[in-house]
């Protein structure tokens, strides 16, 4: 057997090698791409733990595993508290609502142009019985059959949500405890495929891609939450923890805020609240108009130095096919398309520029 023929026959068993342990893991893919995000995004938080510790790698990932969980599950716990006094009367309210159709609000007819139309098509779908199961999909109305089948629906897709996070964290710890020789196996294999230099550049890009995305869409989509879900409460919003929570989610998606909050607008103006539904919708749009176009394109642009149509499709495109993971890997996606892009536009010979540094890109 010649030399190439035994390197053909070596890269296949090991691509079959690759692919067989894809398919035995693959439950945990989710779980590994999530540590994997927060490993990044927190790295220097572990670095000062273990420069502060002298370098005791085991306790320093202890206590950045702890931090980082703690962050998530505070927040989640507390949510979780009000959530479980305030579902039945939300899951109550859905199948009221349900059941006997939602009138359209009063101030829909003195909206000029669009307001008859969504007055009409109100009263066509959520006016009607069970037009609020049609809204959602045909095979959903069994689901709306009684609050107890909604929050049994819940707790289930929670208890999964909070097994695939467990799994996530348990990993953490071990990607932080051995996180630089993983690097720099990582590094070599990179530089051995691409090359050293294009290497570097890629590798500067991605965490940085990674820890901007997280600071600019879920930090300032909880503070959107946090901020909108305060009037929700004031003005007496029913259930306002939940609807701020659902504000917070959404809100990390861009133009996902206005969703939330305008319906909750439109339940209070249903209900007779026309005031506090208006007040909701105003205040809503002054945070999410300074959130989305001041605050958060400054975090992401200054991290990922992309231009706003590469983020915002990055964004979109990655949740619409990987659903909450593509908020973070659509923009690392669109970070390596666009060095790769000015890559080929450099000049011969030239040694390169990173996204991070590159104060002309655009």
């Amino acid at each position: 057997m010649s030399d190439v023929q035994r390197d053909t026959v070596g890269t296949v068993i090991a691509l079959l090698l690759i692919a067989l342990a894809a398919f035995v893991v693959q439950r945990f893919f989710v779980p590994l791409i999530w540590a994997s995000v927060l490993c990044i995004a927190s790295w220097p938080l572990y670095e000062r733990l273990l420069s502060y510790l002298s370098g005791r790698s085991v306790l320093a990932s202890i206590l950045a595993t702890t931090i980082t969980a703690c962050l998530f599950l505070v927040p989640i716990l507390f949510g979780l508290s009000q959530a479980m006094r305030e579902v039945p009367a939300l899951a109550a309210f859905v199948m009221e609502a349900n059941d006997h159709g939602l009138a359209p609000p009063l101030l829909l007819q003195h909206i000029p142009v669009v307001g008859s139309v969504i007055h009409d098509w109100w009263l066509t779908t959520l006016g009607q019985p069970r037009g609020v199961a049609h809204l959602f999909s045909q095979e959903s109305s069994v689901h709306f059959s009684s609050s107890r089948n909604i929050l049994r629906e819940l707790g289930s897709q929670l208890f999964r949500r909070l097994v695939d996070f467990g799994f996530a964290f348990l990993c953490l710890f071990f990607f932080y405890k051995d996180g630089r020789a993983f690097s720099r196996q990582i590094a070599r294999v990179g530089a051995q495929c691409v090359g050293p230099e294009r290497w570097s550049r890629y590798a500067t890009n991605i965490p940085n891609a990674i820890r901007g995305t997280v600071n600019g869409l879920v930090l300032i989509g909880i503070g959107e939450g946090v901020a909108i879900g305060l009037v929700y409460g004031v003005v007496g919003l029913p259930s306002p923890a939940l609807w701020g929570a659902a504000t917070g989610v959404l809100a990390i998606i861009p133009f996902g805020a206005p969703i939330a909050y305008l319906s909750a607008a439109a339940i209070l103006a249903s209900t007779g609240s026309t005031g506090a539904g208006i007040a909701i919708a105003i205040w809503g749009t002054v945070v999410v108009v300074t959130a989305d176009h001041v605050v958060r394109p400054t975090v992401i642009g200054n991290a990922t130095r992309l231009p706003f149509l590469a983020v915002l499709f990055g964004i979109l495109g990655g949740v619409e096919t990987l659903g909450l993971l593509g908020l973070f890997i659509g923009p690392v996606v669109m970070v390596l398309v666009v060095t790769l892009w000015r890559e080929a536009d450099m000049e011969p010979g030239s040694p390169g520029i990173s996204l991070r540094q590159d104060k002309s890109a655009p």
